[in-house]
Protein backbone atom coordinates (compact mmCIF):
# COMPACT_ATOMS: atom_id res chain seq x y z
CA UNK A 1 0.00 0.00 0.00
CA UNK A 2 3.07 2.26 0.00
CA UNK A 3 3.13 2.90 -3.52
CA UNK A 4 -0.94 4.33 -3.15
CA UNK A 5 -0.29 6.34 0.04
CA UNK A 6 2.85 8.26 -1.38
CA UNK A 7 0.49 9.51 -4.25
CA UNK A 8 -2.25 10.23 -1.47
CA UNK A 9 0.36 11.90 0.63
CA UNK A 10 1.01 14.13 -2.46
CA UNK A 11 -2.59 15.11 -3.01
CA UNK A 12 -3.10 15.83 0.41
CA UNK A 13 0.17 18.44 0.69
CA UNK A 14 -1.10 19.94 -2.58
CA UNK A 15 -4.74 20.22 -1.47
CA UNK A 16 -3.14 21.95 1.71
CA UNK A 17 -1.50 24.14 -0.13
CA UNK A 18 -4.21 25.50 -2.33
CA UNK A 19 -6.08 26.01 0.45
CA UNK A 20 -3.60 28.11 3.09
CA UNK A 21 -3.43 30.08 -0.33
CA UNK A 22 -7.29 31.37 -0.40
CA UNK A 23 -8.63 34.37 0.71
CA UNK A 24 -10.40 35.52 2.71
CA UNK A 25 -9.51 33.54 5.59
CA UNK A 26 -12.94 33.12 6.17
CA UNK A 27 -13.73 31.04 2.83
CA UNK A 28 -10.00 29.34 3.05
CA UNK A 29 -12.21 28.04 6.33
CA UNK A 30 -14.99 26.78 4.70
CA UNK A 31 -13.36 25.13 1.66
CA UNK A 32 -10.76 23.59 3.80
CA UNK A 33 -13.32 22.31 5.80
CA UNK A 34 -15.34 20.57 2.54
CA UNK A 35 -11.78 20.07 1.43
CA UNK A 36 -9.68 18.54 3.62
CA UNK A 37 -11.91 16.41 6.18
CA UNK A 38 -11.14 13.46 4.40
CA UNK A 39 -12.39 11.09 2.10
CA UNK A 40 -11.06 8.04 0.06
CA UNK A 41 -9.09 10.39 -2.84
CA UNK A 42 -10.31 8.20 -5.30
CA UNK A 43 -10.46 11.02 -8.31
CA UNK A 44 -6.87 11.90 -7.72
CA UNK A 45 -5.45 8.96 -7.72
CA UNK A 46 -6.51 7.25 -10.80
CA UNK A 47 -5.36 10.86 -12.33
CA UNK A 48 -1.81 10.29 -11.18
CA UNK A 49 -2.55 6.31 -11.84
CA UNK A 50 -3.80 6.76 -15.74
CA UNK A 51 -0.86 9.47 -15.72
CA UNK A 52 2.05 6.82 -14.80
CA UNK A 53 0.06 3.90 -16.59
CA UNK A 54 0.26 6.56 -19.92
CA UNK A 55 3.89 6.64 -19.09
CA UNK A 56 4.38 10.10 -17.46
CA UNK A 57 4.95 10.43 -13.59
CA UNK A 58 2.56 10.68 -11.33
CA UNK A 59 4.20 14.22 -9.96
CA UNK A 60 2.71 15.65 -13.36
CA UNK A 61 -0.37 14.83 -12.89
CA UNK A 62 -0.91 16.24 -8.84
CA UNK A 63 -2.49 19.52 -10.16
CA UNK A 64 -4.89 18.22 -11.99
CA UNK A 65 -5.75 15.59 -9.48
CA UNK A 66 -6.33 18.45 -7.02
CA UNK A 67 -8.59 20.31 -9.41
CA UNK A 68 -11.02 17.09 -9.81
CA UNK A 69 -11.24 16.55 -5.97
CA UNK A 70 -11.71 20.01 -5.80
CA UNK A 71 -14.95 19.77 -7.92
CA UNK A 72 -16.14 16.65 -6.40
CA UNK A 73 -16.07 18.61 -3.41
CA UNK A 74 -18.09 21.11 -4.72
CA UNK A 75 -20.45 18.63 -5.95
CA UNK A 76 -20.91 17.15 -2.89
CA UNK A 77 -21.62 20.62 -0.87
CA UNK A 78 -24.85 21.24 -3.55
CA UNK A 79 -25.63 17.60 -2.84
CA UNK A 80 -26.11 18.16 0.89
CA UNK A 81 -27.81 20.84 0.36
CA UNK A 82 -30.63 19.60 -1.77
CA UNK A 83 -30.28 16.39 0.52
CA UNK A 84 -30.23 18.20 3.97
CA UNK A 85 -27.90 16.10 5.17
CA UNK A 86 -26.28 17.17 7.85
CA UNK A 87 -23.06 14.88 8.15
CA UNK A 88 -20.47 14.26 5.58
CA UNK A 89 -17.74 12.34 6.06
CA UNK A 90 -18.38 11.59 9.68
CA UNK A 91 -18.34 16.12 10.06
CA UNK A 92 -20.34 18.39 9.69
CA UNK A 93 -21.75 18.90 6.42
CA UNK A 94 -20.61 22.39 4.91
CA UNK A 95 -24.39 23.91 5.04
CA UNK A 96 -24.28 22.57 8.95
CA UNK A 97 -21.59 24.35 9.53
CA UNK A 98 -21.75 27.67 8.06
CA UNK A 99 -25.01 27.92 7.00
CA UNK A 100 -26.41 27.89 3.44
CA UNK A 101 -25.22 30.93 2.01
CA UNK A 102 -21.83 30.59 3.08
CA UNK A 103 -21.96 26.97 1.79
CA UNK A 104 -22.83 27.60 -1.48
CA UNK A 105 -20.33 30.30 -1.53
CA UNK A 106 -17.55 27.70 -0.79
CA UNK A 107 -18.94 25.76 -3.71
CA UNK A 108 -17.79 28.43 -5.86
CA UNK A 109 -14.83 28.86 -4.15
CA UNK A 110 -13.75 25.10 -4.39
CA UNK A 111 -14.55 25.50 -8.20
CA UNK A 112 -12.53 28.35 -8.78
CA UNK A 113 -9.38 27.06 -7.24
CA UNK A 114 -9.70 24.05 -9.19
CA UNK A 115 -9.95 25.82 -12.88
CA UNK A 116 -7.63 27.61 -11.80
CA UNK A 117 -5.74 24.50 -12.18
CA UNK A 118 -6.64 23.10 -14.49
CA UNK A 119 -6.04 26.41 -16.65
CA UNK A 120 -2.45 26.00 -17.98
CA UNK A 121 -3.18 23.11 -20.58
CA UNK A 122 -6.12 23.69 -22.79
CA UNK A 123 -7.31 20.03 -23.06
CA UNK A 124 -7.13 19.76 -19.31
CA UNK A 125 -9.84 22.72 -19.60
CA UNK A 126 -11.75 20.96 -22.11
CA UNK A 127 -11.79 17.96 -20.24
CA UNK A 128 -13.14 19.30 -17.26
CA UNK A 129 -15.52 21.42 -18.64
CA UNK A 130 -17.44 18.82 -20.25
CA UNK A 131 -17.48 17.03 -17.08
CA UNK A 132 -19.25 19.78 -15.19
CA UNK A 133 -21.19 20.36 -18.23
CA UNK A 134 -22.62 16.28 -17.63
CA UNK A 135 -22.30 16.81 -13.96
CA UNK A 136 -25.13 19.67 -13.72
CA UNK A 137 -27.13 17.54 -16.67
CA UNK A 138 -27.21 14.93 -13.68
CA UNK A 139 -28.03 16.66 -11.30
CA UNK A 140 -30.70 18.62 -12.76
CA UNK A 141 -31.90 15.26 -13.94
CA UNK A 142 -32.65 14.72 -10.08
CA UNK A 143 -34.93 17.62 -9.38
CA UNK A 144 -36.88 18.03 -12.57
CA UNK A 145 -36.76 14.59 -14.65
CA UNK A 146 -36.41 11.67 -11.98
CA UNK A 147 -35.60 9.02 -14.05
CA UNK A 148 -38.49 6.21 -14.20
CA UNK A 149 -36.43 2.91 -15.41
CA UNK A 150 -32.99 0.92 -15.40
CA UNK A 151 -31.96 3.10 -18.71
CA UNK A 152 -32.52 6.19 -17.68
CA UNK A 153 -31.00 5.29 -14.19
CA UNK A 154 -27.70 4.83 -16.05
CA UNK A 155 -27.62 7.90 -18.01
CA UNK A 156 -27.88 9.75 -14.95
CA UNK A 157 -25.27 7.52 -12.94
CA UNK A 158 -22.69 8.13 -16.41
CA UNK A 159 -23.65 11.75 -16.06
CA UNK A 160 -23.73 12.72 -12.23
CA UNK A 161 -20.53 10.00 -11.07
CA UNK A 162 -19.30 8.64 -14.48
CA UNK A 163 -18.11 12.13 -15.64
CA UNK A 164 -15.90 13.27 -12.95
CA UNK A 165 -14.26 9.72 -12.87
CA UNK A 166 -13.73 10.11 -16.50
CA UNK A 167 -12.06 13.28 -16.32
CA UNK A 168 -9.90 12.00 -13.42
CA UNK A 169 -8.25 9.69 -16.26
CA UNK A 170 -8.65 11.87 -19.38
CA UNK A 171 -6.28 14.59 -17.22
CA UNK A 172 -4.16 12.17 -15.92
CA UNK A 173 -3.59 10.39 -19.42
CA UNK A 174 -3.30 14.28 -20.46
CA UNK A 175 -0.72 15.03 -17.66
CA UNK A 176 1.28 12.40 -19.63
CA UNK A 177 0.72 14.00 -23.08
CA UNK A 178 -0.78 10.81 -24.32
CA UNK A 179 -2.71 10.18 -27.59
CA UNK A 180 -6.51 11.12 -28.11
CA UNK A 181 -6.88 7.62 -28.54
CA UNK A 182 -5.27 6.59 -25.10
CA UNK A 183 -7.13 9.68 -23.30
CA UNK A 184 -10.57 8.12 -24.80
CA UNK A 185 -9.44 4.95 -23.71
CA UNK A 186 -8.76 5.94 -20.01
CA UNK A 187 -11.93 8.05 -19.60
CA UNK A 188 -14.20 4.99 -20.80
CA UNK A 189 -12.27 3.28 -18.53
CA UNK A 190 -12.98 5.23 -15.68
CA UNK A 191 -16.62 6.19 -16.38
CA UNK A 192 -17.68 2.53 -16.33
CA UNK A 193 -15.62 2.22 -13.15
CA UNK A 194 -17.52 5.67 -11.89
CA UNK A 195 -20.79 4.26 -12.87
CA UNK A 196 -20.08 0.57 -10.96
CA UNK A 197 -18.83 3.15 -7.85
CA UNK A 198 -22.40 5.02 -7.98
CA UNK A 199 -24.54 1.67 -8.39
CA UNK A 200 -22.82 0.07 -5.19
CA UNK A 201 -22.94 3.47 -3.49
CA UNK A 202 -27.04 3.38 -4.00
CA UNK A 203 -26.96 -0.67 -2.81
CA UNK A 204 -24.97 0.84 0.36
CA UNK A 205 -27.07 3.52 1.15
CA UNK A 206 -30.14 0.93 1.18
CA UNK A 207 -28.38 -1.74 2.90
CA UNK A 208 -25.28 -0.62 4.97
CA UNK A 209 -25.32 1.17 8.87
CA UNK A 210 -25.07 4.71 9.18
CA UNK A 211 -21.83 4.67 11.52
CA UNK A 212 -19.85 1.54 9.64
CA UNK A 213 -20.68 4.02 6.17
CA UNK A 214 -19.60 7.25 7.98
CA UNK A 215 -22.83 9.15 6.47
CA UNK A 216 -26.91 9.02 7.21
CA UNK A 217 -28.09 5.66 4.90
CA UNK A 218 -31.33 5.45 3.87
CA UNK A 219 -31.10 9.55 2.24
CA UNK A 220 -32.75 8.19 -1.35
CA UNK A 221 -35.68 6.66 -0.14
CA UNK A 222 -36.66 9.34 2.33
CA UNK A 223 -35.63 12.17 -0.42
CA UNK A 224 -37.07 10.37 -3.33
CA UNK A 225 -33.95 10.56 -5.14
CA UNK A 226 -33.83 7.82 -7.90
CA UNK A 227 -30.94 4.87 -6.42
CA UNK A 228 -30.66 1.56 -8.21
CA UNK A 229 -32.80 0.17 -5.57
CA UNK A 230 -35.60 2.73 -5.86
CA UNK A 231 -35.93 3.69 -9.69
CA UNK A 232 -35.37 -0.29 -11.06
CA UNK A 233 -36.63 -3.61 -10.39
CA UNK A 234 -33.11 -4.99 -9.69
CA UNK A 235 -32.64 -6.48 -6.49
CA UNK A 236 -29.50 -5.82 -4.47
CA UNK A 237 -28.12 -8.90 -6.06
CA UNK A 238 -28.61 -7.85 -9.40
CA UNK A 239 -27.77 -4.31 -9.00
CA UNK A 240 -24.32 -5.43 -7.34
CA UNK A 241 -24.38 -7.97 -10.78
CA UNK A 242 -24.28 -4.55 -12.41
CA UNK A 243 -21.72 -2.81 -11.15
CA UNK A 244 -19.70 -5.83 -12.04
CA UNK A 245 -20.44 -5.94 -15.62
CA UNK A 246 -19.32 -2.02 -15.54
CA UNK A 247 -16.28 -2.72 -14.00
CA UNK A 248 -15.66 -6.00 -16.22
CA UNK A 249 -16.25 -3.43 -19.43
CA UNK A 250 -13.86 -0.65 -17.18
CA UNK A 251 -11.36 -3.66 -17.65
CA UNK A 252 -11.83 -4.05 -21.48
CA UNK A 253 -10.94 -0.25 -21.98
CA UNK A 254 -8.20 -0.21 -19.75
CA UNK A 255 -6.76 -3.34 -21.59
CA UNK A 256 -6.96 -0.83 -25.17
CA UNK A 257 -3.95 1.11 -23.42
CA UNK A 258 -0.70 0.71 -22.58
CA UNK A 259 -0.53 0.16 -19.23
CA UNK A 260 -0.98 -4.00 -19.08
CA UNK A 261 2.71 -4.26 -18.07
CA UNK A 262 3.28 -1.13 -15.64
CA UNK A 263 2.59 -1.08 -11.42
CA UNK A 264 -0.15 1.90 -11.85
CA UNK A 265 -1.68 -0.38 -14.71
CA UNK A 266 -2.45 -3.26 -12.07
CA UNK A 267 -3.84 -0.69 -9.24
CA UNK A 268 -6.12 0.31 -12.05
CA UNK A 269 -7.33 -3.02 -12.38
CA UNK A 270 -7.57 -3.64 -8.85
CA UNK A 271 -9.67 -0.39 -8.62
CA UNK A 272 -12.18 -1.59 -11.10
CA UNK A 273 -12.48 -4.84 -8.81
CA UNK A 274 -12.47 -3.39 -5.52
CA UNK A 275 -15.68 -0.68 -6.35
CA UNK A 276 -17.97 -3.49 -6.52
CA UNK A 277 -17.14 -5.18 -3.34
CA UNK A 278 -16.30 -1.87 -0.85
CA UNK A 279 -18.44 -1.68 2.34
CA UNK A 280 -17.82 2.23 3.03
Amino acid sequence: MEFLEHRRTLVEDRLEAVIEGVEPSELADEVGHVALSGGKRVRPIVTMLACEAAGGDAEDAVDFGVGIELVHNASLVVDDVIDQSEVRRGVDSAWTAFGYGPAIIASDGLLGEAFELFSSEPRAMQAATEAMIELGEGEATELVAIPSNEDEYMQLARRKTGALFRAAAELGAIAADADPFAVEAFGEYAERVGVAFQIRDDVLDATADADELGKPTGQDAEMGRPSVVQVTQLTTEEANAKAREEADRALAALERTDAADTEAGEYLRDLAEFVVVRER
